[in-house]
């Protein structure tokens, strides 16, 4: 019988026991991830690695798209901003464009933090002070 990998064996019961919340946070520390690798591998005229970090980067952006509530005016435009940083990513990609991956990760880091201070607020309401991400 295979020994399970630790690492991975971590990051499912990690995935399998978050909040939504949480979720959310590990998709744009994901992407910003991604959105990273794929910066170093267009520096490093590796074009296929750079597909593959955007095209991971685009479906997380993608997902986050499709689990926002588009019926009140903030998630329209919630929306509109992600399409605009899919577009970022898609356009990076076709034309290795380091200056348009950098809008998009400027954008993702915002929704990011801003994401983070919520679920800390959040946190520190329901459980006290203890409440750090």
């Amino acid at each position: 019988m295979a020994m399970k990998n630790p690492y991975q064996t971590y990051q499912t019961n990690k995935v399998e026991t978050s909040s939504p919340a949480e979720l959310t946070l590990m998709l744009y520390n994901g992407c910003l991830k991604f959105i990273s690798q794929a910066q170093h591998a267009i520096e490093n005229n590796a074009i296929e690695e750079k597909n593959t970090h955007l095209q991971k980067a685009q479906n997380i952006i993608r997902e986050l798209m499709v689990t926002l509530k588009g019926d009140t005016e903030l998630g329209k435009n919630m929306l509109a901003l992600y399409d605009f940083i899919l577009n970022r990513l898609t356009e990076a990609n076709l034309e290795n464009n380091l200056t348009k991956l950098s809008e998009a990760e400027d954008l993702v880091k915002q929704f990011r933090d801003t994401w983070k201070e919520a679920l800390q607020i959040d946190r520190k309401k329901r459980h006290g002070n203890g409440g750090e991400a």
